[in-house]
């Protein structure tokens, strides 16, 4: 790691001016914590926090939320990415966090670590205030009100101003990733929201990257135009075909037929051409901040030929990429993970009415230890065949 990473043209260059190609993996679920991650229903995570308070008291949830962050990303994990051959960790975090007591000691910790190992880091704020989307990886419970309120929008500002103050410093971080997956109608809208985040950030901070993500899930990126700031990359995230990538249609192949449209690598490039095109026109790096692939079963459905169609389009477009997700209980939809837990202990029951982690809720005082531990990254099994594709790009 040679110092602080900054924007030149289409590349990222760290200090000594070289050329720093940022591949690596995301954090999900640690610091904002998703159901199917956990082998669970998609629910708000202050839905699940508030049930757990009523079942467990005041004192529980912290108990269990502080055993959770603990152990289900240790210094270890630190360690394993940096021998994985990664460069990065884009580290998704709720903004309750930052307004928690000792909750920035969380992200002090991640930075730290990622310093330690000579990996950089990417604060994603993956859930805003009154959330940016009505899904509940932005912690909603089926409103994205961050567009309808000054309030949240004031809110999300100060947020990005505490962390600009608190890590202006720190060359370990690559940037910020200002808002993941964001979903508004009004472009005007969303644009204005980014100007007015930047340039709250930019009176405190003028030496990190700031990442902004297209609309619509990080998929619209043209309503951006050229970048206002000399250091800022835009990001996009890749789920395509997305029934394939997150298995909700069953049997689908790569390449093959999906829904009268047969998806190959032509179709994969095509589909990134019009992101690359943005790049060359404006002159901007662009980060693939999400992509991954459920591992239903690799051989049978081929979705490894996908993940090294997708790794080597990246390349040849010369996009940075982190991989989504790092861990997840293993399961039939949504990207599981280049570690999975594998097993179906009480607290999974995947063949059961209440499965996953709300589980918890009854199980927490009898089974804490054992829950506990089956958090931690060695009770997972390593998915081997797509560690070795992501380690070769």
């Amino acid at each position: 790691m040679d110092g602080f990473l900054k924007v030149k043209n289409t590349d990222i260059i760290n200090d000594k001016g070289m050329k720093t190609v940022l591949r690596g993996i995301n954090f999900g679920s640690w610091l904002m914590m998703e159901g199917y991650i956990l082998g669970g229903r998609n629910i708000a995570a202050q839905r699940f926090k508030n049930t757990f308070r009523r079942l467990n008291n005041d004192a529980g949830l912290k108990e269990f939320m502080r055993l959770f962050r603990e152990n289900f990303i240790r210094a270890g994990d630190f360690r394993q990415v940096r021998k994985l051959g990664f460069n990065c960790i884009r580290l998704p975090f709720n903004y309750r966090l930052v307004w928690e007591r000792h909750g920035l000691s969380y992200l002090d910790k991640a930075v730290k670590l990622c310093r330690e190992n000579q990996i950089y880091c990417i604060l994603d704020l993956h859930a805003a205030p009154g959330s940016q989307n009505i899904d509940w990886h932005s912690d909603s419970n089926g409103r994205a009100l961050l567009w309808e309120s000054r309030r949240h929008q004031k809110k999300l500002i100060l947020t990005w101003e505490v962390l600009a103050q608190r890590f202006k410093d720190e060359p370990a971080l690559a940037g910020y990733d200002l808002l993941n997956e964001g979903v508004c109608d009004d472009k005007k809208k969303m644009l204005g929201l980014y100007k007015q985040l930047v340039r709250a950030i930019r009176a405190i901070d003028r030496r990190h990257i700031i990442f902004l993500e297209g609309n619509k899930y990080a998929q619209e990126l043209e309503f951006l135009g050229a970048p206002w700031d000399d250091n800022m990359a835009y990001s996009i995230h890749f789920y395509v075909p997305l029934e394939f990538i997150f298995g909700f249609v069953r049997n689908l192949k790569y390449p093959g037929y999906i829904y009268n449209n047969y998806f190959s690598r032509f179709n994969l490039e095509k589909a990134l051409l019009r992101y690359y095109q943005i790049k060359k026109r404006y002159n901007v790096p662009l980060l693939v901040g999400e992509f991954g692939i459920n591992s239903r079963c690799p051989y049978c459905h081929r979705e490894l030929n996908w993940l090294k169609d997708v790794l080597g389009l990246f390349k040849k477009f010369g996009f940075h990429w982190t991989y989504w997700t790092y861990k997840a209980v293993a399961s039939g939809i949504y990207p599981d993970g280049i570690y999975q837990y594998i097993e179906n202990p009480a607290w999974v029951s995947r063949q059961n009415e209440v499965f996953g982690w709300e589980t918890y809720y009854n199980l927490w005082k009898k089974d804490k230890k054992d829950i506990v531990r089956s958090w931690r990254t060695e009770k997972f099994t390593a998915n081997q065949a797509l560690i070795t594709i992501l380690k070769k790009k």
